[in-house]
């Protein structure tokens, strides 16, 4: 594997992740909004290196289902960056109260 930071390439077999351009302007649907029209449809894709590559360059990767798709390399080793969002402040107390509901006999049958 490459280096811990990812920052400067990696290797074949990598996990990496690339940056490409589906749709340029121009290729977009006419009906779109302007703001949306004038800007390019892009993805970033994550897979395996097939080949050494450095940061910035045109690379390909093999998807988890097999797919092969090349793009300019972004990312070597990328972090999970989903969340679900912050907490909601009233649901974080409902496991307690609920807890305290059923241990004062408040909730028939729970």
């Amino acid at each position: 594997m490459s280096g811990e930071d990812g920052e400067s390439g990696g290797r074949a077999g990598d996990w990496a992740e690339l940056h490409l351009v589906l749709l340029g302007p121009g290729e977009r649907a006419p009906r779109l909004p302007a703001e949306t029209a004038g800007a390019p449809l892009e993805a970033r894709v994550r897979g395996f290196l097939e080949h050494d590559a450095r940061v910035g360059e045109t690379a390909a990767v093999r998807t988890v289902l097999g797919r092969r798709v090349e793009g300019s390399l972004l990312e070597v080793l990328p972090p999970a960056r989903q969340t679900f969002g912050r907490p909601v402040p009233e649901l974080l107390e409902v496991g307690s109260e609920l807890r305290a509901l059923i241990r004062a006999g408040g909730l028939e049958g729970a």
